[in-house]
Protein backbone atom coordinates (compact mmCIF):
# COMPACT_ATOMS: atom_id res chain seq x y z
CA UNK A 1 0.00 0.00 0.00
CA UNK A 2 1.13 3.77 -0.54
CA UNK A 3 -0.13 6.83 0.76
CA UNK A 4 -0.97 7.65 -3.88
CA UNK A 5 -4.08 4.70 -2.73
CA UNK A 6 -5.16 6.06 0.07
CA UNK A 7 -6.47 8.86 -2.27
CA UNK A 8 -4.29 11.61 -1.52
CA UNK A 9 -4.23 14.87 -3.76
CA UNK A 10 -0.34 15.04 -5.46
CA UNK A 11 0.41 18.15 -3.58
CA UNK A 12 0.40 16.19 0.05
CA UNK A 13 2.19 13.59 -2.30
CA UNK A 14 5.20 15.73 -3.13
CA UNK A 15 5.61 16.65 0.94
CA UNK A 16 5.28 13.45 1.81
CA UNK A 17 8.06 12.25 -0.41
CA UNK A 18 10.47 15.28 0.46
CA UNK A 19 9.45 14.46 4.05
CA UNK A 20 10.84 10.45 3.51
CA UNK A 21 7.23 9.43 4.64
CA UNK A 22 6.98 5.93 1.75
CA UNK A 23 4.28 3.56 3.26
CA UNK A 24 1.21 4.42 5.65
CA UNK A 25 1.56 3.28 8.72
CA UNK A 26 -1.14 1.43 10.31
CA UNK A 27 -3.23 3.73 11.66
CA UNK A 28 -2.73 5.81 8.76
CA UNK A 29 -3.95 3.05 6.55
CA UNK A 30 -7.20 2.85 8.17
CA UNK A 31 -7.58 6.83 9.02
CA UNK A 32 -7.17 8.67 6.20
CA UNK A 33 -9.74 6.85 4.35
CA UNK A 34 -12.28 7.32 6.93
CA UNK A 35 -11.62 10.89 7.49
CA UNK A 36 -11.80 11.63 3.55
CA UNK A 37 -15.07 10.07 3.72
CA UNK A 38 -16.35 12.33 6.64
CA UNK A 39 -17.12 10.04 9.20
CA UNK A 40 -16.37 10.63 13.12
CA UNK A 41 -13.61 8.86 14.29
CA UNK A 42 -12.11 7.30 17.38
CA UNK A 43 -8.62 5.95 16.84
CA UNK A 44 -6.14 4.68 19.05
CA UNK A 45 -2.35 3.71 18.63
CA UNK A 46 0.82 3.28 19.99
CA UNK A 47 2.98 6.56 20.28
CA UNK A 48 5.54 7.11 17.36
CA UNK A 49 2.70 5.26 15.17
CA UNK A 50 2.13 8.07 13.02
CA UNK A 51 -1.04 9.44 14.16
CA UNK A 52 -0.69 13.29 13.29
CA UNK A 53 -0.66 12.28 9.85
CA UNK A 54 -3.33 10.10 9.85
CA UNK A 55 -5.61 13.33 10.69
CA UNK A 56 -3.87 16.18 9.37
CA UNK A 57 -3.48 14.50 5.87
CA UNK A 58 -6.64 14.03 5.16
CA UNK A 59 -7.88 17.21 7.02
CA UNK A 60 -5.85 19.66 4.80
CA UNK A 61 -7.35 18.03 1.46
CA UNK A 62 -11.07 17.82 2.81
CA UNK A 63 -9.86 21.88 3.48
CA UNK A 64 -8.17 22.35 -0.20
CA UNK A 65 -10.89 20.34 -2.00
CA UNK A 66 -14.38 22.34 -0.38
CA UNK A 67 -15.33 24.70 1.39
CA UNK A 68 -15.29 28.75 1.32
CA UNK A 69 -12.31 31.00 2.16
CA UNK A 70 -11.90 31.70 5.97
CA UNK A 71 -12.95 34.46 6.92
CA UNK A 72 -11.46 36.86 9.43
CA UNK A 73 -10.76 35.82 12.80
CA UNK A 74 -11.94 32.45 12.09
CA UNK A 75 -10.85 28.74 11.76
CA UNK A 76 -12.03 26.44 9.62
CA UNK A 77 -10.37 23.57 11.27
CA UNK A 78 -9.39 23.24 15.27
CA UNK A 79 -6.87 20.83 16.18
CA UNK A 80 -6.69 20.99 20.46
CA UNK A 81 -3.84 19.76 22.62
CA UNK A 82 -2.89 19.20 26.54
CA UNK A 83 -0.05 21.40 26.27
CA UNK A 84 2.16 23.56 24.47
CA UNK A 85 4.83 21.57 23.33
CA UNK A 86 2.59 19.25 21.71
CA UNK A 87 0.64 21.82 20.07
CA UNK A 88 3.97 23.15 18.22
CA UNK A 89 4.94 19.54 17.59
CA UNK A 90 1.61 19.07 15.56
CA UNK A 91 1.19 22.62 14.08
CA UNK A 92 5.22 22.60 12.76
CA UNK A 93 4.09 18.43 11.44
CA UNK A 94 0.60 19.94 9.72
CA UNK A 95 2.83 22.76 8.54
CA UNK A 96 5.16 20.81 6.93
CA UNK A 97 2.55 18.53 4.66
CA UNK A 98 1.22 21.50 3.63
CA UNK A 99 4.08 23.23 2.46
CA UNK A 100 2.22 23.34 -1.51
CA UNK A 101 -0.81 23.72 -0.60
CA UNK A 102 -3.28 27.43 -0.22
CA UNK A 103 -3.81 26.64 3.14
CA UNK A 104 -2.51 28.80 6.72
CA UNK A 105 -2.08 26.99 9.77
CA UNK A 106 -1.20 28.83 13.26
CA UNK A 107 -0.48 27.74 16.82
CA UNK A 108 -2.07 29.10 19.94
CA UNK A 109 -1.03 28.42 23.46
CA UNK A 110 -0.66 30.25 27.36
CA UNK A 111 2.48 31.35 28.60
CA UNK A 112 3.01 33.91 25.92
CA UNK A 113 1.43 36.91 25.19
CA UNK A 114 -2.08 37.15 23.34
CA UNK A 115 -1.89 40.21 22.07
CA UNK A 116 0.43 38.53 18.73
CA UNK A 117 -1.81 35.62 18.43
CA UNK A 118 -5.18 38.12 18.32
CA UNK A 119 -3.01 40.09 15.34
CA UNK A 120 -2.48 36.76 13.62
CA UNK A 121 -5.83 35.40 13.75
CA UNK A 122 -7.60 38.73 12.09
CA UNK A 123 -7.06 37.59 8.55
CA UNK A 124 -8.04 33.77 9.83
CA UNK A 125 -6.34 30.55 9.62
CA UNK A 126 -7.62 27.36 7.68
CA UNK A 127 -6.37 24.99 10.44
CA UNK A 128 -5.98 26.62 14.38
CA UNK A 129 -3.89 24.31 16.81
CA UNK A 130 -4.36 25.29 20.03
CA UNK A 131 -4.61 24.44 24.11
CA UNK A 132 -8.11 24.79 25.44
CA UNK A 133 -7.50 27.51 28.32
CA UNK A 134 -6.12 29.55 25.30
CA UNK A 135 -8.68 29.24 23.17
CA UNK A 136 -11.44 30.24 25.44
CA UNK A 137 -9.11 33.55 26.06
CA UNK A 138 -9.37 34.26 22.57
CA UNK A 139 -12.94 33.67 22.23
CA UNK A 140 -14.00 35.64 24.75
CA UNK A 141 -12.41 38.76 23.81
CA UNK A 142 -13.82 38.06 20.01
CA UNK A 143 -10.64 37.36 18.94
CA UNK A 144 -12.21 34.09 17.21
CA UNK A 145 -15.26 33.20 15.85
CA UNK A 146 -16.32 29.38 15.47
CA UNK A 147 -19.18 29.48 13.06
CA UNK A 148 -17.11 28.74 10.43
CA UNK A 149 -15.28 25.19 11.86
CA UNK A 150 -15.46 22.50 9.76
CA UNK A 151 -13.78 20.00 11.62
CA UNK A 152 -12.90 19.38 15.55
CA UNK A 153 -10.05 17.45 16.48
CA UNK A 154 -9.04 16.70 19.78
CA UNK A 155 -5.38 15.18 20.38
CA UNK A 156 -4.46 13.36 22.92
CA UNK A 157 -7.87 14.00 24.75
CA UNK A 158 -7.21 11.35 27.94
CA UNK A 159 -4.12 13.54 28.79
CA UNK A 160 -6.53 16.72 28.70
CA UNK A 161 -8.93 15.19 31.48
CA UNK A 162 -5.68 14.26 33.32
CA UNK A 163 -4.78 17.91 33.65
CA UNK A 164 -8.11 19.05 34.59
CA UNK A 165 -9.54 20.07 31.05
CA UNK A 166 -13.20 18.73 31.82
CA UNK A 167 -14.96 22.36 32.52
CA UNK A 168 -13.08 23.60 29.71
CA UNK A 169 -13.76 20.94 27.07
CA UNK A 170 -17.16 21.32 27.61
CA UNK A 171 -17.17 25.42 27.20
CA UNK A 172 -15.59 24.78 24.23
CA UNK A 173 -18.04 22.05 23.24
CA UNK A 174 -21.15 24.92 23.39
CA UNK A 175 -19.10 27.04 21.38
CA UNK A 176 -18.30 25.01 18.21
CA UNK A 177 -21.53 24.66 15.20
CA UNK A 178 -23.66 21.68 15.73
CA UNK A 179 -22.79 19.74 12.12
CA UNK A 180 -19.17 19.20 12.12
CA UNK A 181 -16.47 16.13 12.12
CA UNK A 182 -14.70 15.60 15.12
CA UNK A 183 -11.65 13.40 15.61
CA UNK A 184 -9.91 11.69 18.72
CA UNK A 185 -6.92 10.37 18.11
CA UNK A 186 -4.42 9.30 21.06
CA UNK A 187 -2.53 6.27 22.17
CA UNK A 188 -4.72 5.22 25.09
CA UNK A 189 -8.57 5.15 25.60
CA UNK A 190 -9.74 5.44 29.15
CA UNK A 191 -13.16 4.45 29.94
CA UNK A 192 -13.64 8.19 30.87
CA UNK A 193 -12.85 8.72 27.36
CA UNK A 194 -15.00 6.59 25.76
CA UNK A 195 -18.02 8.62 27.36
CA UNK A 196 -16.57 11.62 26.37
CA UNK A 197 -16.40 10.63 23.09
CA UNK A 198 -20.29 9.06 23.09
CA UNK A 199 -21.43 12.43 23.58
CA UNK A 200 -18.92 14.38 21.48
CA UNK A 201 -19.11 12.25 18.17
CA UNK A 202 -21.59 11.39 15.74
CA UNK A 203 -21.68 7.30 14.90
CA UNK A 204 -17.88 7.31 15.11
CA UNK A 205 -15.93 4.53 13.51
CA UNK A 206 -13.39 2.94 16.26
CA UNK A 207 -9.82 2.22 15.39
CA UNK A 208 -7.46 0.08 17.66
CA UNK A 209 -4.51 -0.79 15.67
CA UNK A 210 -2.86 -2.12 18.59
CA UNK A 211 -4.00 -3.57 21.79
CA UNK A 212 -5.11 -1.22 23.90
CA UNK A 213 -2.89 0.22 26.90
CA UNK A 214 -0.02 -1.64 25.21
CA UNK A 215 3.55 -0.18 24.82
CA UNK A 216 5.80 -0.44 21.57
CA UNK A 217 7.50 -3.80 21.43
CA UNK A 218 10.36 -2.25 20.03
CA UNK A 219 11.26 -0.63 23.40
CA UNK A 220 13.17 -2.65 26.16
CA UNK A 221 11.65 -2.28 29.65
CA UNK A 222 13.37 -3.11 32.63
CA UNK A 223 13.24 -1.92 36.67
CA UNK A 224 16.00 -1.56 38.79
CA UNK A 225 15.46 -1.76 42.45
CA UNK A 226 16.57 1.36 44.63
CA UNK A 227 16.37 2.89 47.79
CA UNK A 228 14.33 7.01 46.88
CA UNK A 229 17.75 8.34 48.59
CA UNK A 230 20.01 6.99 46.35
CA UNK A 231 18.04 6.90 43.07
CA UNK A 232 20.32 10.51 41.49
CA UNK A 233 23.52 8.16 43.16
CA UNK A 234 22.39 5.12 40.67
CA UNK A 235 21.60 7.33 37.93
CA UNK A 236 24.48 8.56 37.45
CA UNK A 237 26.27 5.27 38.13
CA UNK A 238 24.20 3.85 35.52
CA UNK A 239 24.55 6.21 33.01
CA UNK A 240 28.59 6.13 33.22
CA UNK A 241 28.26 2.49 33.24
CA UNK A 242 26.59 2.22 30.20
CA UNK A 243 28.54 5.17 28.63
CA UNK A 244 24.82 6.94 27.49
CA UNK A 245 24.75 9.72 25.04
CA UNK A 246 21.95 11.14 24.87
CA UNK A 247 18.69 10.76 27.50
CA UNK A 248 15.60 11.78 28.20
CA UNK A 249 14.58 11.40 32.23
CA UNK A 250 11.17 12.08 33.67
CA UNK A 251 10.96 13.11 36.68
CA UNK A 252 7.10 13.63 39.05
CA UNK A 253 7.75 17.20 40.32
CA UNK A 254 9.01 20.24 39.70
CA UNK A 255 11.62 20.11 42.38
CA UNK A 256 12.99 17.02 41.57
CA UNK A 257 13.25 18.08 38.02
CA UNK A 258 15.27 21.35 39.37
CA UNK A 259 17.45 19.06 42.33
CA UNK A 260 18.44 16.47 39.61
CA UNK A 261 19.76 18.95 37.00
CA UNK A 262 21.68 21.15 39.34
CA UNK A 263 23.12 17.88 41.05
CA UNK A 264 24.11 16.54 37.31
CA UNK A 265 25.51 19.78 36.34
CA UNK A 266 27.39 20.25 39.81
CA UNK A 267 29.17 16.97 38.56
CA UNK A 268 30.33 18.27 35.51
CA UNK A 269 27.73 16.43 33.33
CA UNK A 270 25.94 18.34 30.53
CA UNK A 271 21.89 18.28 31.76
CA UNK A 272 19.03 21.14 31.67
CA UNK A 273 15.58 20.38 32.52
CA UNK A 274 11.86 21.57 31.11
CA UNK A 275 8.65 21.96 33.19
CA UNK A 276 5.75 24.29 33.60
CA UNK A 277 7.07 26.90 35.60
CA UNK A 278 9.66 27.57 33.25
CA UNK A 279 9.37 30.21 30.30
CA UNK A 280 8.27 28.85 27.25
CA UNK A 281 11.33 30.21 25.31
CA UNK A 282 13.27 28.63 28.01
CA UNK A 283 11.89 25.63 27.64
CA UNK A 284 11.98 25.42 24.14
CA UNK A 285 15.87 26.79 24.14
CA UNK A 286 16.65 23.48 26.23
CA UNK A 287 14.37 21.32 23.91
CA UNK A 288 16.55 22.50 20.93
CA UNK A 289 19.62 22.16 22.47
CA UNK A 290 18.84 18.41 23.08
CA UNK A 291 17.90 17.45 19.80
CA UNK A 292 21.21 18.79 18.69
CA UNK A 293 23.25 17.15 21.12
CA UNK A 294 24.68 20.38 23.13
CA UNK A 295 22.81 18.60 26.29
CA UNK A 296 22.74 15.30 27.39
CA UNK A 297 20.71 15.02 30.02
CA UNK A 298 17.18 16.11 29.80
CA UNK A 299 14.90 16.04 32.84
CA UNK A 300 11.39 16.96 32.38
CA UNK A 301 7.98 16.95 34.18
CA UNK A 302 5.05 14.68 32.52
CA UNK A 303 3.33 17.92 31.45
CA UNK A 304 5.94 19.25 29.59
CA UNK A 305 7.23 16.19 27.89
CA UNK A 306 3.75 15.37 26.56
CA UNK A 307 4.40 15.47 22.79
CA UNK A 308 8.50 15.51 22.45
CA UNK A 309 9.27 14.20 19.36
CA UNK A 310 13.06 13.44 19.34
CA UNK A 311 14.00 11.45 16.49
CA UNK A 312 15.75 8.54 17.67
CA UNK A 313 16.04 8.56 20.88
CA UNK A 314 17.93 5.24 22.33
CA UNK A 315 16.79 6.26 26.12
CA UNK A 316 14.03 7.27 28.30
CA UNK A 317 14.78 6.79 32.35
CA UNK A 318 11.50 7.07 34.95
CA UNK A 319 13.14 8.77 37.51
CA UNK A 320 10.20 8.87 39.48
CA UNK A 321 7.14 6.11 38.00
CA UNK A 322 4.26 8.76 37.41
CA UNK A 323 1.04 8.65 39.40
CA UNK A 324 -1.08 7.80 35.94
CA UNK A 325 -0.13 4.67 35.01
CA UNK A 326 -1.05 5.54 31.14
CA UNK A 327 1.48 7.76 31.57
CA UNK A 328 4.09 5.30 31.32
CA UNK A 329 3.25 4.20 27.80
CA UNK A 330 3.66 7.52 26.51
CA UNK A 331 7.09 8.37 28.42
CA UNK A 332 8.13 5.08 27.26
CA UNK A 333 6.98 5.92 23.93
CA UNK A 334 9.38 9.08 23.23
CA UNK A 335 11.75 6.33 22.33
CA UNK A 336 11.14 3.02 19.57
CA UNK A 337 9.41 5.45 17.64
CA UNK A 338 9.38 4.80 13.46
CA UNK A 339 10.60 1.66 13.75
CA UNK A 340 13.68 2.16 15.71
CA UNK A 341 14.27 0.48 18.81
CA UNK A 342 15.22 1.91 22.12
CA UNK A 343 15.16 1.30 25.88
CA UNK A 344 13.18 2.65 28.89
CA UNK A 345 14.65 1.65 32.55
CA UNK A 346 12.56 2.50 35.87
CA UNK A 347 14.40 3.17 39.23
CA UNK A 348 11.77 1.95 41.82
CA UNK A 349 11.44 2.62 45.05
CA UNK A 350 9.20 1.04 47.93
CA UNK A 351 6.44 3.30 48.35
CA UNK A 352 6.10 3.41 44.34
CA UNK A 353 5.53 -0.73 44.32
CA UNK A 354 1.80 0.06 43.99
CA UNK A 355 2.66 2.81 40.72
CA UNK A 356 4.49 -0.18 39.96
CA UNK A 357 2.11 -2.74 39.78
CA UNK A 358 -0.81 -0.63 38.47
CA UNK A 359 1.76 0.15 35.14
CA UNK A 360 2.27 -3.53 35.17
CA UNK A 361 -1.77 -4.23 35.30
CA UNK A 362 -2.04 -2.04 32.41
CA UNK A 363 -0.16 -2.58 29.58
CA UNK A 364 -0.47 -6.90 30.75
CA UNK A 365 2.72 -7.46 31.45
CA UNK A 366 5.63 -8.20 34.53
CA UNK A 367 8.45 -5.93 34.01
CA UNK A 368 11.89 -7.58 34.44
CA UNK A 369 13.98 -6.28 37.12
CA UNK A 370 17.43 -6.17 37.37
CA UNK A 371 19.43 -5.16 40.69
CA UNK A 372 22.52 -3.18 40.95
CA UNK A 373 25.15 -4.68 42.76
CA UNK A 374 26.16 -2.18 45.46
CA UNK A 375 22.67 -0.42 45.12
CA UNK A 376 20.32 -3.30 46.60
CA UNK A 377 17.66 -1.37 48.75
CA UNK A 378 17.64 -1.45 51.88
CA UNK A 379 13.65 -0.87 51.80
CA UNK A 380 12.96 -4.12 49.95
CA UNK A 381 10.83 -3.62 46.72
CA UNK A 382 7.33 -6.46 46.96
CA UNK A 383 7.13 -8.59 43.99
CA UNK A 384 4.51 -7.22 41.15
CA UNK A 385 3.14 -8.85 38.46
CA UNK A 386 0.84 -8.00 35.95
CA UNK A 387 -2.18 -9.27 37.64
CA UNK A 388 -2.40 -6.13 39.56
CA UNK A 389 -1.24 -8.27 42.95
CA UNK A 390 1.45 -6.93 45.30
CA UNK A 391 3.68 -10.20 46.80
CA UNK A 392 4.28 -9.03 50.46
CA UNK A 393 7.03 -10.58 52.10
CA UNK A 394 5.94 -13.18 54.83
CA UNK A 395 6.68 -11.40 58.15
CA UNK A 396 8.58 -13.98 60.86
CA UNK A 397 6.88 -15.02 63.55
CA UNK A 398 6.53 -13.68 67.20
CA UNK A 399 9.03 -14.20 69.76
CA UNK A 400 7.55 -15.69 72.74
CA UNK A 401 7.16 -13.25 75.94
CA UNK A 402 10.24 -13.80 78.16
CA UNK A 403 8.36 -14.54 81.86
CA UNK A 404 9.85 -14.58 85.59
CA UNK A 405 12.21 -12.19 87.04
CA UNK A 406 15.25 -9.80 85.28
CA UNK A 407 12.98 -6.49 86.25
CA UNK A 408 13.66 -5.81 82.63
CA UNK A 409 10.79 -5.33 80.30
CA UNK A 410 8.69 -7.91 79.66
CA UNK A 411 6.21 -6.92 76.18
CA UNK A 412 8.83 -6.22 73.30
CA UNK A 413 6.19 -6.55 71.00
CA UNK A 414 6.75 -7.50 67.51
CA UNK A 415 10.19 -8.52 66.26
CA UNK A 416 10.21 -7.36 62.50
CA UNK A 417 13.72 -8.25 60.19
CA UNK A 418 15.11 -4.71 59.52
CA UNK A 419 14.49 -5.94 55.70
CA UNK A 420 10.90 -5.77 56.07
CA UNK A 421 8.91 -2.67 55.22
CA UNK A 422 5.46 -2.08 54.46
CA UNK A 423 5.03 -1.22 50.99
CA UNK A 424 3.16 2.60 51.02
CA UNK A 425 -0.15 3.03 50.94
CA UNK A 426 -1.64 2.57 47.48
CA UNK A 427 -1.12 5.51 45.10
CA UNK A 428 -4.89 6.91 44.42
CA UNK A 429 -5.07 7.52 40.95
CA UNK A 430 -6.67 11.24 40.27
CA UNK A 431 -10.14 11.00 39.21
CA UNK A 432 -10.80 12.67 35.91
CA UNK A 433 -14.27 14.07 35.40
CA UNK A 434 -16.21 13.63 32.18
CA UNK A 435 -17.44 16.86 30.99
CA UNK A 436 -21.21 16.65 30.60
CA UNK A 437 -22.82 18.41 27.50
CA UNK A 438 -26.43 19.36 28.05
CA UNK A 439 -27.13 22.96 26.25
CA UNK A 440 -30.80 22.58 26.22
CA UNK A 441 -33.78 24.50 28.75
CA UNK A 442 -34.25 22.58 31.90
CA UNK A 443 -37.04 21.22 32.32
CA UNK A 444 -39.47 21.85 34.92
CA UNK A 445 -40.39 19.58 37.66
Amino acid sequence: MTFATLGLIEPLLRALETLGYQTPTPVQARAIPAVLAGRDLMAAAQTGTGKTAGFALPLLQLLTMEGPKVAANSARALILCPTRELAEQVHASVAEYAQHLPLTTYAVYGGVSINPQMMKLRKGVDILVATPGRLIDLFRQNALKLNQLQTLVLDEADRMLDLGFSEELANIYRMLPKKRQTLLFSATFSDEIRSLAGQMLNDPLSIEVSPRNVAANTVKQWVVPVDKKRKAELFVHLMRKGRWKQVLVFAKTRNGVDALVDKLQGLGINADGIHGDKPQATRQRALDRFKSSEVQILVATDVAARGLDIEDLPMVVNFDLPIVAEDYIHRIGRTGRAGNTGEAISLVCADEVNMLSAIEMLTRQTLTRKMEPDFEPEHRVPDTDASGQVVKKPKKPKKPKTSGGGGGKRNLGKWVDSGDVAPAEPSIKPVRKVPVFNTGPRKKK
